[in-house]
This record gives structure tokens, sequence and C-alpha cells, in this order.
């Protein structure tokens, strides 16, 4: 009997731990990853570096940083997503003030969770068409995903040239 209930112990926390991997719960973690990483540079930017920029034409360091957060919800609107009312995609980079800039990244990427944590799996060879070319579900979430993770490198970029450094640098 010992053994029985020993056995239907184990068997419990084996199943209470085992989580279904799918695409969908993969890119929510490495979402969240990004998230975080942005979020925490971005803080890490004094209000002044928010607007700094290498050159003259390039992106400031706020703009960059908000155009992640219009990427992101341009391309859930691309796949069908109904972006919030209080959300003005077009004219997002002209944010200014680094809490409303920080703000409106950790908005953008908590939209993002919310429409990766619903997503199906059985959607994501859904055929989505786009000016620049003709995408599956699939691609474009990782689209995003690669999107955000090339500007985190510009922005790290910017911060090194500023003396700042990445918080999980520290």
């Amino acid at each position: 009997m010992k053994k029985l209930i020993l056995f239907c112990c184990m068997a419990l926390v084996q199943l209470a731990q085992a989580q279904e991997h799918t695409f969908y719960t993969d890119l929510a973690g490495l979402v969240g990853r990004n998230q975080q990483q942005l979020v925490g540079l971005a803080q890490a930017f004094s209000e002044e570096q928010m607007n700094w920029r290498p050159a003259e034409g390039v992106r400031s360091t706020g703009e960059a940083l908000l155009h992640v957060a219009a990427s992101n919800y341009f391309f859930l609107m691309t796949m069908g997503a109904k972006i919030p009312e209080d959300v003005d995609v077009v004219n997002m980079e002209k944010i200014t003030g680094k809490a409303n800039i920080v703000d409106a990244v950790e908005k953008s990427f908590a939209f993002l969770n919310d429409q990766v944590t619903m997503g199906k799996e059985a959607d994501l060879d859904e055929v989505i068409k786009l000016q620049f070319g003709d995408f599956t579900r699939r691609a474009l979430l990782m689209l995003i995903l690669e999107h955000s993770g090339e500007h985190k490198g510009q922005l790290i970029a910017y911060a090194r040239s500023n003396g700042v450094t990445p918080p999980w640098s520290e």
C-alpha cells in the first residue's frame, strides 16, 4: 500500500510539473524575456538620453523604443487583432518623456502577450498577405520577436555609447 501511495504521489508531482510545450507557450516565454530586457534597458537610460541619437536622421533612443511598441501593434493588427482604442499606432513615435515611453513599450508587450496566450495552434498556418509579402501567422509572430530583438541590439549599442550598462549585464 505504501508503494502504491508513493507511486501515486510521484505521478501527481510529474503530472503537475508537465506542461504542454507549444509554439505559443515557447513564444510567450521569449516575448516575456524581450519585454523584460527592453523595459529594463529603457529604465536604465536617463530622461536626457531618451533624446540621444547617434547621428542626424537616425532614431533617438526613445523613438527606437516607440518604434518597437508601434510595430508590435502593427503586426498584430495585420493578423486581425483589435488594437486598444487609446493606442495611436501612427503617431506613437511622437510620444515624449521617459515615463510615457516606458509605459507605451510595456503596454505594447502586454498586448502582444495577451494575443500570444490566446493563440490557437490550428491558426499558425493561416497565410496573411502584406504589402511586402505573404506570411503565415507563425512567421509573423516570429518576425515580431526578431524585430524587437534587432532593436534591442540597437539599444544596447546606444546604451554602451552613453555609458549605460544593460541591467542584465551588471
